[in-house]
């Protein structure tokens, strides 16, 4: 367990934005940063625009690694069409993403562990990698042992969210799949997101 996922929500006060919406998030309580010099305020840089857009996205996927974060920048500015648009539809490709989208997991750092225990299979093949790319159509299923587990019956009948459409999930069988790479406006995200800002941090 990382410490950003021991202390995941310290990151919604830095920001000062409730990441993922959550009513135990410490933004509720208190509206500043934390630390003695939390309650300063003063007009960011671009670059300090553009890195607050950065460490955005990358908290909301689970603290998404920088290695890992610029290897999917990298892959955005491959890939035809706009870089933002790319790189937020990769970002929700990810397998603990979908599993997250799908409602097997009340948070996303649960559905990071819910895949590493083994709980997932993708098209009959049992995934542990988090971060393992689903592409359109590939079917995801819990495993047989695994359906019954309480953690995952709480979330998938929680009221918090809402499965998007861009996901088909049947929560009797806990099985689904990607019927397309969402749009950024499609991604149910609870602040705004500013990919085009994380492509402009990196190619700085």
């Amino acid at each position: 367990m990382t410490k950003r996922a021991e202390s995941k929500y310290k990151i919604d006060r830095r920001l000062q934005v409730n990441l993922w919406g959550r009513p135990k998030s410490p933004l509720n309580k208190r509206e500043y940063g934390p630390g003695q010099h939390g309650q300063r305020r003063k007009k960011p840089s671009d670059y300090g625009v553009q890195l607050m857009a950065k460490q955005k996205l990358k908290g909301y996927y689970g603290n998404v690694s920088e290695k890992q974060f610029r290897k999917y920048y990298a892959e955005a500015m491959r890939r035809k069409g706009d870089n933002g648009e790319n790189l937020v539809g990769i970002l929700e490709s990810r397998l603990d993403a979908i599993i997250y989208r799908m409602k097997f997991a009340i948070t996303v750092f649960a559905s990071r562990q819910f895949v590493n225990h083994g709980h997932v299979s993708v098209n009959g093949r049992r995934v542990t990698v988090p971060s393992y790319m689903i592409k359109v159509g590939d079917k995801i299923e819990v495993r047989a042992k695994s359906k019954e587990l309480t953690v995952l019956k709480e979330a998938s009948e929680s009221s918090e969210r809402d499965v998007p459409d861009y996901i088909e999930v049947d929560h009797t069988k806990f099985a689904g799949e990607l019927k397309r790479v969402p749009a950024l406006k499609d991604i149910p995200y609870p602040v705004q997101m500013e990919p085009n800002l994380v492509i402009e941090f990196y190619s700085r």
